[in-house]
């Protein structure tokens, strides 16, 4: 069944009828112009919610902490002892008082609302881990462990957005879907290309923009990575 919205239509057409569209369907799918799309189960479905959800809630623990550190720069209390996101830092965090009551009211709010988003993280996380042991997908999550870069979430990630990998012909079509392949905008002699188009699923886009960042570094086999690689066909 495909939806009448995708059928496409001629400007000024007033004529629509179910016989109209199945004739520009059969033109369409003979002349290739149809794009296949696939459809994840209701386990797959399920498990892309919650990776998802991960997402959000990554997002939010990072705007409490964006807000806790404005806070405190607003308030002249600079951290000059490390990096800052660490255990250390959240520990100085934690030592800041504020003679006004106000201020100390709003601090402990934001300290809390970080502890909070920081503690959802981890417990979804936690329950990424349990429910992919005996997915469907779980081979898929395991081979995809064996890159570097790649650990349970980014492989569940890609696992869950994409499902059957071999619906893509070649790795050129499968970055074109994503949107990692460099747009461009030619005719005639002009030739002018710029960015990535960034079409198609930022999920599994972002994960693989941040999985690459690892091969620009020596190939070193650690042995986390050699753990993964255990039973994985070369």
């Amino acid at each position: 069944m495909v939806a009448p919205s995708l059928v496409p239509q001629k400007a000024g057409l007033r004529v629509k009828t179910d016989r109209r569209d199945s004739k520009k369907l059969a033109h369409y799918l003979r002349s290739g112009d149809l794009t296949q799309v696939w459809i994840p189960d209701e386990q797959t479905e399920a498990l892309r919610d919650l990776e998802r959800s991960r997402d959000d809630a990554k997002n939010a623990e990072r705007t409490a902490r964006h807000q806790l550190s404005k806070f405190l720069l607003r308030n002249d209390r600079a951290y000059h002892d490390g990096k800052e996101r660490t255990k250390k830092h959240m520990d100085w965090v934690r030592q800041q008082k504020f003679d006004d009551a106000c201020r100390q009211c709003v601090m402990d709010d934001y300290v809390k609302a970080v502890e909070d988003a920081t503690k959802r993280v981890k417990d979804l996380m936690k329950h990424i881990e349990k429910f992919v042991e005996g997915h469907a997908l779980q081979p898929l999550v395991k081979a995809l462990m064996s890159f570097r870069g790649i650990q349970v979430l980014s492989a569940t990630v890609i696992a869950a957005e994409i499902g059957d990998l071999r619906r893509f012909k070649s790795a050129r079509q499968f970055m074109a879907f994503l949107g990692l392949v460099p747009s461009e905008q030619s005719s005639g002699n002009s030739v002018r290309r710029g960015s990535v188009t960034k079409t198609g699923n930022g999920h599994v886009r972002r994960i693989l923009i941040e999985a690459a960042q690892h091969y620009r570094h020596r190939p070193l086999l650690s042995a986390a990575l050699r753990k993964r690689q255990e039973g994985i066909a070369k």
